[in-house]
């Protein structure tokens, strides 16, 4: 059995289904097995809070038309709850803690029999809480189930003509904040105008990481030379959006360096 067979069985056996839908690869996936399994009966929604980047809802809303499945919006407080401001390692919990009461209590009012989400296999071996909050909601994993990684579905994406197969991952702002720094929405929003201050320069895969009135830029290994060739206008552009100081990490951006230890201990 194909990857895409094995998942079209797997999703078009439940009624119906909420697919949790950042609009990034793997939920775009599923939203795309969702469409052709159970057509008007799958619902794509995009949870839209301060911790989200500025363009994400406008990208999900095009990957949700060009799929062919029904997207709607909710908006999650997460910053209400002090689990995720006190921002320990648990933080990602309170973060989908939030968003799976959300999307559960809109699938009861609307009949919707099961919540799916887009973890992937390569998510078991990384520091994912975010999985025990699904886990306690009863949140599908159909690639996760699969055993598909993440090269599986970029690969599967793109057979299907999925707009994001290729577009990298753009995680929760809150992820560029070391754990045991408070969150709030200020930095929030700090974070997210330096972001798109350096990808208006013509960078593309980058993080920067909040350190008080540091913003220390991660940028992706095949562009390190030529940011550091742009270094004075790069930090000009990240000291605008608010950050007093500003420096180009010389070691590139490596996807979850903040849970490497993490990773090491479990």
């Amino acid at each position: 059995m194909t990857l895409l067979a094995e998942l079209e069985h797997s999703v078009g056996r439940h009624e119906s289904a909420v697919v949790a839908f950042s609009g990034g690869v793997d939920s775009s996936l599923v939203a795309a097995v969702a469409a052709r399994a159970l057509g008007a009966r799958a619902l794509a929604v995009t949870a839209v809070s301060p911790a989200v980047a500025a363009g994400e809802l406008d990208g999900a809303r095009r990957v949700a038309a060009a799929v062919g499945i029904a997207h709607e919006t909710i908006a999650t407080d997460e910053l209400a709850r002090d689990g995720y401001r006190r921002n320990g390692t648990d933080r990602c919990y309170f973060c989908k803690s939030e968003l799976y009461d959300s999307l559960a209590a809109l699938a009861e009012r609307r009949g919707y029999r099961v919540l799916l989400s887009g973890a992937n296999a390569d998510d078991a071996g990384d520091w994912r809480p975010g999985l025990r909050a699904a886990a306690e909601h009863g949140v599908r994993h159909p690639l996760l189930d699969a055993g598909a990684g993440k090269a599986d579905v970029r690969a599967l994406a793109r057979q299907l003509g999925v707009p994001s197969a290729d577009k990298p991952a753009t995680p929760c702002l809150a992820s560029r904040i070391p754990y045991g720094t408070a969150v709030d929405p200020e930095t929030l929003a700090r974070i997210d105008r330096a972001e798109r201050a350096v990808r208006a320069l013509g960078f593309g895969v980058l993080r920067v990481r909040h350190h008080g009135i540091l913003g220390r830029l991660e940028i992706a290994a095949e562009d390190l030379d030529r940011a550091v060739e742009r270094e004075p206008e790069i930090v000009a552009a990240i000291r605008a959006a608010g950050y007093a100081h500003a420096v180009i990490d010389r070691e590139p951006f490596r996807s979850g360096r903040l849970n490497a230890v993490l990773r090491q201990r479990a």
